[in-house]
């Protein structure tokens, strides 16, 4: 049986990092198992169309899979965090699957994290920054990679990682 804390459940923040950088190999190199909702799918849809080709791909190819929330006990927990209208629908499926199976989340948003976190302490978050420190600890990027990426993402995707180097965090 697979461990659940193996399994990532990746909101739209992460999985649009990856997307935008075209380095979706990096996930499916990756030890753990990626899933999304198709809440996050249908937010690549609405607002990253360049991503969404991409993403495609990566399902059809079996780099990621896609679930859908249909338990009572998620669509319970999913309808609690939409309700709190702080989080987009994908950030509330993805935080109830992770709570309701055990699976790691992985997400770059604060507010949500610290949400998820008061619903559940033990839940295991993790943070675009956190998967690439694990990329870099498994020899799938070395700190040059790593921080062109960082680099990357800062100059033409808006999203800034709070340090110099990956190689401050190793």
């Amino acid at each position: 049986m697979e461990d659940p804390s193996a399994i990532v459940i990746v909101d739209a923040s992460v999985l649009i990092n990856f997307l935008a950088v075209d380095r979706m190999d990096l996930i499916q190199r990756h030890s753990c198992r990626f899933l999304i909702t198709d809440h996050v799918r249908h937010e690549v849809i609405e607002h990253y169309q360049e991503q969404f080709a991409r993403l495609q791909k990566a399902l059809e190819q079996g780099f990621i899979e896609e679930i859908s929330v249909t338990d009572p006990e998620e669509v319970e927990l999913f309808a609690q965090f939409a309700g709190m209208a702080s989080f987009g629908y994908g950030e509330c499926a993805c935080i109830a699957v992770a709570i309701h199976r055990g699976y790691t989340l992985a997400l770059d948003d604060k507010k949500a994290m610290k949400q998820a976190r008061c619903a559940c302490p033990t839940i295991n978050i993790l943070t675009t920054q956190d998967l690439v420190v694990s990329m870099i600890t498994m020899g799938l990027l070395d700190i040059a990679e790593a921080d062109a990426l960082k680099n990357d993402w800062a100059e033409y995707h808006k999203f800034q990682i709070k340090i110099n180097s990956f190689s401050e965090l190793l």
